[in-house]
């Protein structure tokens, strides 16, 4: 079984008042899902999107672990171990 080497690295991030991924607000751009980075918050759009931004937010910042931001979905992606999990923690915040 996979496992991530970072959990060390998970902050607790409150990022209630955002409405959306950052760049793509910024931007006028548009996203599919929502993933929030969990060293720092800050909230990007999925592979899936046009802008990939939460996976260039680890490209650009090396902070390794995101969490769904999608209302129900509780797992967590770590890229530097390619695996999903997903842990015995309260329910995550969501986009509205």
């Amino acid at each position: 079984m996979a496992t991530c080497d970072h959990l060390d690295t998970i902050a607790a991030v409150d990022p209630s008042d955002v409405a959306g991924c950052h760049e793509c607000l910024a931007t006028g751009g548009r996203w599919v899902h929502l993933r929030m980075c969990q060293e720092c918050g800050h909230v990007g759009c999925c592979d899936n999107s046009p802008g990939r931004h939460a996976t260039a937010h680890f490209h650009a910042e090396g902070h390794p672990i995101i969490r769904s931001y999608e209302p129900g979905e509780e797992w967590f992606w770590c890229y530097v171990d390619d695996v999903a999990f997903e842990l015995d923690v309260p329910p995550g915040p969501s986009h509205p």
